[in-house]
């Protein structure tokens, strides 16, 4: 569950700082989905962030799928909709 500590924000600014393309938003159940697209230096960067999560934030889990690259993102990382 993500309410109130800014974590779309922050994935986006952590993403960004690695040269990262994805995507983050917010789902319904109250988790957060981050689709990033990057090498596995940057991935690994990326996740470390995450499992830290901006001040004030609680990060209870981080977990991965596999997915294909979508051309729709490369060159940058959005907040999309929650979904």
């Amino acid at each position: 569950m993500v309410q109130g500590v800014g974590f779309r924000y922050f994935t986006q600014d952590a993403a960004e700082k690695l040269q990262v393309s994805g995507f983050v938003r917010n789902l319904r159940d109250g988790s957060v989905e981050v689709f990033a697209m990057a090498t596995p230096q940057q991935h690994a960067e990326l996740r470390t962030m995450l499992e830290r999560g901006p001040r004030f934030s609680s990060v209870s889990a981080v977990q991965e799928e596999p997915a294909a690259p979508d051309p729709q993102y490369e060159g940058g990382f959005v907040i999309n909709p929650s979904f």
